[in-house]
């Protein structure tokens, strides 16, 4: 018996996010593809119309952008794994083609903890 697609996605709802990475990683592994389109997800409170406003004032999301890889551009390839759901193949055309995104529309905290890792590994990077 097929189950269909709102079937699906109450299951899905109920997953936490870790169940949720665990099917993904499955998924690819079984049908051998990569969701390197999608992009990571940040869950955020309620932005409704008048708060539009207020998001101009103050910044909430970031890009995370890398603008070169540095000597040790194996160790920056591991990082980008890392901090996306990208392959090693994904990972490395990102690194080679510099100035890319490594992740967009994310929270402060999680930009900086992504620059961070980044400048560690030897790579030079920009938060927008």
């Amino acid at each position: 018996m097929a189950l269909t697609q709102d079937e699906l996605l109450a299951e899905f709802e109920g997953m936490t996010l870790i169940q949720l990475s665990e099917f993904v990683k499955a998924f690819e592994e079984k049908f051998d593809v990569t969701a390197a389109a999608a992009a990571p997800v940040v869950v955020a409170g309620g932005a409704a119309g008048g708060a539009a406003a207020e998001a101009e004032e103050e910044k909430d999301e970031f890009d995370v952008i890398l603008t070169g890889a540095g000597e040790k551009k194996i160790q920056v390839i591991k990082v980008v794994r890392e901090l996306t759901s990208l392959g090693l193949k994904e990972a490395k055309d990102l690194v080679d083609g510099t100035p890319k995104p490594v992740l967009e529309k994310v929270n402060k905290e999680t930009a900086e903890k992504a620059a961070e890792s980044l400048k560690g590994a030897g790579a030079s990077v920009e938060v927008k």
